[in-house]
């Protein structure tokens, strides 16, 4: 484990958007438990191993109780989606957990997936149309990695699409760890919230065909439905996760193919191997984020190193990913490998609820982008791709392409 004199400042700097961070590779070799230094300038524990990972993503002692007085903070300014009492009113674990999963998670099966994907399909198909009425180059990130997930959650919740830019910055805000003071974020979360509570009280009157609505219908807590303010929270939760993270996705997985042209030429010739690809490109992101903290409420061995009760733990599931004592050719991108058991979407019981609409949404993209615009190239080096800084789930500021 390191010392405090070597105590490495995290997150770790990239040379390129699309590279891992060196210290990865080192720390899983040699100090898979590692002190590191957040922006906050608290002491947390990182983790790098793919075993350790899962194992802790799936160990209900380890908790989202970021809020605890000793907790570390993740960022000088505190506040954020990883902490405040927003993260509790869901509960964290227990029956009370799986029950909420039972309720929200009807609206993510396979099944609803299928009955989706002509609508996704025809919303990507004129993203794209609108994309090339503009010229090239353009913006893929903006013109179809964003508005792309926003519309296909928004329809689920109910929620106006047209809100899309106030959504987008109060994502920002509770997903940025830099940008923002803490005044800032808690005025972001306020209005996020009462825009949702007024919606909440809206499909009371009228209901429609959306998760909200059948949430409301499910009754109140005693009648083994969610309060109020579960829901409003539900709603939130789902808003953000729903877009951000997929809409940085989009554009990470294609500025990977069009990196090496081998990769989309080899898709071309074979379509088949969307699904594959898709599953590859999330394992192999080097720009994922944060990654996910967990506090530890009593003292808990991992890899043989005694973590102490009130260890504030980042998982590192991208680095997990890259583990070459679990995956041939960890750094290598194999659009045919199969199985992928990668930690992109989690473990356990806390693993990533809406990851089979993650799924279709990025094979959609892709299987409309090869029928497409089969020239697609990206229009600066790859050096010059920018990251979006200090954002806790990672992504790319913008994706210039042409065709």
């Amino acid at each position: 484990m390191t010392t405090d004199e070597q105590l490495l400042n995290y997150p770790f700097p990239s040379e390129t958007a699309l590279e891992p961070p060196a210290e990865w590779e080192r720390l899983r070799e040699q100090c898979p438990v590692a002190h590191v230094r957040l922006p906050s300038g608290d002491q947390a524990t990182l983790l790098t191993k793919y075993d350790d990972v899962k194992r802790v993503l799936a160990d209900p002692r380890f908790t989202r109780r970021l809020d605890a007085p000793d907790a570390a903070r993740l960022s000088a300014e505190g506040g954020g989606v990883f902490s405040g009492e927003m993260t509790q009113i869901i509960p964290d674990t227990g029956d009370g957990h799986q029950h909420w999963r039972r309720l929200v998670a009807k609206w993510f099966t396979a099944k609803r997936m299928i009955a989706l994907r002509p609508a996704m399909t025809e919303i990507a198909e004129r993203l794209v149309d609108d994309m090339v009425a503009g010229g090239a180059p353009g913006d893929l990130r903006a013109a179809l990695g964003f508005p792309l997930p926003v519309y296909v959650i928004c329809d689920m919740l109910g929620v106006p699409a047209e809100d899309r830019d106030r959504f987008s910055h109060w994502s920002d805000a509770l997903l940025n760890l830099t940008r923002y003071t803490r005044a800032e974020t808690e005025a972001s979360q306020a209005e996020f919230f009462q825009y949702m509570s007024e919606h909440v009280t809206a499909k009371r009157t009228e209901p429609g065909d959306d998760l909200l609505s059948e949430l409301i219908a499910a009754g109140p807590p005693e009648e083994g439905g969610l309060s109020d303010l579960q829901i409003v929270v539900t709603g939130m939760g789902l808003l953000v996760a729903g877009h951000e993270t997929t809409a940085n996705m989009i554009g990470k997985m294609v500025a990977m193919l069009l990196s090496d042209r081998s990769r989309w030429e080899r898709l071309l010739a074979d379509p088949s191997l969307v699904r594959t690809t898709v599953e590859e490109a999330l394992r192999l992101d080097a720009n994922a984020g944060f990654g996910l903290p967990r506090y530890l409420g009593e003292e808990i061995e991992v890899s043989g190193t005694a973590l102490p009760r009130g260890t504030t733990v980042i998982c590192s599931m991208a680095s997990a990913n890259r583990d070459e004592g679990v995956f041939d050719a960890a750094a290598e991108m194999d659009l045919t490998r199969s199985p992928n058991p990668h930690l992109a979407f989690g473990s356990g019981s806390h693993s990533c609820l809406g990851q089979a609409l993650a799924r279709t949404e990025l094979q959609v993209v892709l299987e409309v982008l090869l029928r497409r615009l089969p020239t697609l190239e990206l229009a600066v080096p790859q050096e010059e791709l920018r990251r979006v800084e200090g954002l806790a789930v990672g992504g790319l500021s913008e994706l210039p392409v042409r065709w």
